[in-house]
């Protein structure tokens, strides 16, 4: 039987495994590792339950969507257990394969084998099989412009070497996804644009007239299109328009019902209509706040900012640029990314279309995701505490040689 004495001996060894974990230099893997679990954990539950409806609607199983997302979930964790076993030298020299892979799926967007959804045209069909090039373009782009950054790593402070040819190749992969009529995924590409300068070590007097120039062409692209403006019009009135504000007002009333604890699960009222079609893809997040309350927000948000912490802590680790800009690269677009679709399903931005990062349905972005993930996670085995300490546990352990001492002249 356990005795009060032994517990002060336990706590010890508890807080020293802990701290052991946490001052490992591997801990920034195991927290990537952790949170990306969680979130596609939830996703795949939260997937489960806020697709039935829509699925029995639409005269498909009640698990239609559940399966697919599933799918692809496995399909984005093998392929991130492959990528984040090799070298990030290896990932490096594939940048400018990684772009013009880019441009070859937005261009198939804009060709007859593209496919329109909500008046997006940012889809590509082909024999049935669909998938969006956009989501693969933000790995692409990060992965390139990290790549031909290193290879310029020491000139990197003339400005034609800093711009030339990011810049311009960045602005392509942005112009075609725009000319799909996709503003949502465009503005993240376009914050993606400024994070990589930003980390790069761009002067304020080039990114803030290049900001000024975004957020112009952005308003000009909403001015000229009703559907945007209609949007914009129900952000800043929520009740002008009855059919239009439905859908974030119905987010709205999801995260208000669903107090401390929730609804509990399947227990959802505005996926049956409310969130219209969109329940469990850019407004899964209402769904989550309904059913499992503040709680599973907050264990969202929490994930996220585990992961937000990890990846810029790789990236300040690393000892080669490619590593350091990649990370940063690949952690501010799933930050910004998440923290964009939370804000719209909150009412604080008009609907973009954006989905969450690992929750939302949709299996090109959870593969793209969880591709992106492998990336950051090689890089994190490559950081120099991380090599030491990979390297130690691969090295054989000698065991001491056993000598016994016979006593001297004993006899029997």
């Amino acid at each position: 039987m356990a005795t009060a004495t032994d517990s002060p001996p336990r706590q010890a060894r508890e807080s020293s495994g802990l701290r052991a974990l946490v001052t490992s230099p591997m801990a920034d893997q195991y927290m990537v590792t952790f949170a990306v679990t969680i979130l596609c954990a939830v996703g795949a539950m939260m997937v489960l339950s806020a697709s039935s409806a829509q699925a029995q609607f639409s005269g498909r199983s009640p698990y239609y969507y559940a399966i697919r997302q599933m799918v692809f979930m496995v399909a984005g964790i093998i392929g991130a257990t492959l990528i984040c076993r090799i070298n990030p030298r290896v990932i490096q020299r594939m940048g400018w394969l990684g772009w013009g892979l880019s441009m070859v799926g937005l261009l198939l967007v804009l060709s007859p084998l593209g496919h329109t959804v909500n008046g997006n045209q940012n889809w590509v069909n082909v024999a049935g099989f669909t998938f969006q090039p956009s989501e693969f373009a933000k790995l692409g782009l990060i992965v390139w412009a990290a790549a031909i950054w290193h290879t310029k790593r020491g000139r990197l402070h003339e400005v034609p070497q800093l711009l030339v040819p990011f810049v311009p190749g960045a602005a392509l992969i942005l112009a075609l996804i725009l000319a799909g009529r996709d503003l949502g995924t465009g503005i993240v590409v376009g914050i993606i644009i400024v994070a990589l300068l930003f980390f790069i070590g761009t002067s304020y007097r080039l990114l803030i007239p290049g900001g000024i120039i975004a957020i112009t062409g952005m308003a000009l692209l909403v001015i000229g299109s009703p559907n945007r403006m209609s949007r914009m019009k129900v952000f800043w009135e929520p009740s002008s328009d009855t059919d239009l504000s439905s859908q974030p007002m119905a987010a709205v009333y999801a995260l208000a019902s669903g107090g401390w604890w929730g609804l509990g699960l399947g227990a959802s009222r505005q996926k049956w209509g409310g969130l219209k079609d969109a329940a469990h893809t850019d407004f899964i997040f209402a769904v989550v706040g309904e059913e499992l309350g503040l709680f599973g927000v907050l264990v969202v948000i929490a994930m996220f900012a585990i992961l937000a912490r990890a990846g810029f802590s790789i990236a300040l680790r690393s000892d080669r640029v490619f590593n350091r800009i990649v990370c940063a690269g690949i952690t501010a677009w799933l930050l910004v990314q998440g923290l964009i679709n939370i804000m719209v399903v909150m009412h604080l931005l008009p609907v973009l279309g954006i989905p969450l990062p690992f929750i939302s349905s949709g299996g090109s972005a959870l593969l793209a995701n969880l591709l992106a993930v492998g990336v950051l996670l090689a890089c994190a085995r490559n950081t120099p505490q991380a090599r030491r300490h990979l390297a130690a546990r691969k090295q054989p352990v000698t065991k001491p040689r056993m000598t016994s001492v016979l006593a001297a002249g004993r006899t029997r």
